[in-house]
């Protein structure tokens, strides 16, 4: 199976980030992706007071990448958005996965939230407006069990194992990484899911400014179960595209068969 995964530069346009999105999504099934990863929040990242209002499963978001699935023929996975919460002051950071009929085929919502202070650089508490999920998700993408995580999630190995556990072959990691945190973790990290749970790894993140005052690192990657980098993206608006190939991950596994042999 063929993927892309495409990064974006959202900004406080909600109408020119779909273009965008859109674009992205051409030039993958162009290049004979049979499945595109797009970014966390791929709609909108800007000041939260001109944000779109947040919207159900069934919405204007999701129309619009059901849609862009159906037209092209692929698979599609659309990043995130904020979907309407359990109450007017939290909403939920979804992700949303579309069939090439268009049909909407796995939901997965944001587990771990992002809540950090680091001093002088970042202060961000995104509980305060987002509520966690609190299932995980292994959804079957042209009949590869793929395991759905966000950004944040990827610091907490205890949910890619249970993914992996539950029969995933490959996991997917939509993100809006930002800069300083990225440059030093953002590839350690996905190729440390790679390797301990022996399974593709497909990662999209934003790229550069957004406001208010965030910089997101990009690098959107595919990864190997050995931990290769396959793709990787250059400091732009662009996609990508890897091979996965699922009798590379069975030989990797049956040779050394870590998964397999664990103990807790």
């Amino acid at each position: 199976m063929r993927v892309a995964v495409c990064q974006l530069n959202s900004r406080d346009d909600r109408d020119q980030n779909l273009r965008v999105a859109r674009g992205l999504l051409e030039r993958a099934a162009a290049a004979g992706a049979e499945l595109a990863v797009l970014p966390e929040y791929v709609d909108y990242l800007g000041p939260g007071k001109t944000a779109p209002k947040p919207e159900p499963i069934d919405g204007e978001f999701a129309q619009f990448f059901g849609r862009a699935a159906r037209e092209l023929g692929i698979w599609v996975h659309a990043g995130s958005f904020h979907e309407i919460g359990p109450d007017e002051e939290h909403t939920y950071n979804t992700t949303l996965i579309f069939s090439p009929q268009g049909e909407l085929a796995a939901t997965y919502r944001k587990i771990h939230l992002y809540d950090v202070e680091i001093t002088g650089r970042v202060s961000y508490q995104e509980s305060r407006s987002v509520s966690p999920g609190d299932r995980t998700v292994v959804a079957d993408v042209a009949g590869v069990p793929t395991g759905l995580s966000i950004c944040y999630d990827l610091r907490f190995p205890e949910l890619y194992r249970r993914l992996a556990v539950d029969g995933a072959r490959v996991l997917v990691v939509p993100a809006a990484f930002m800069m300083h945190t990225g440059r030093d973790h953002w590839e350690v990290l996905l190729r440390a899911r790679a390797i301990e749970n022996q399974c593709y790894v497909i990662a999209a993140a934003q790229i550069g400014d957004h406001e208010p005052s965030r910089t997101c690192f990009g690098r959107s990657m595919v990864i190997d179960p050995w931990g290769t980098v396959l793709a990787q993206a250059p400091d732009d608006i662009t996609i990508a595209t890897a091979d996965v190939d699922l009798s590379r991950l069975e030989k990797i596994r049956s040779e050394l068969p870590s998964l397999a042999n664990r103990r807790l």
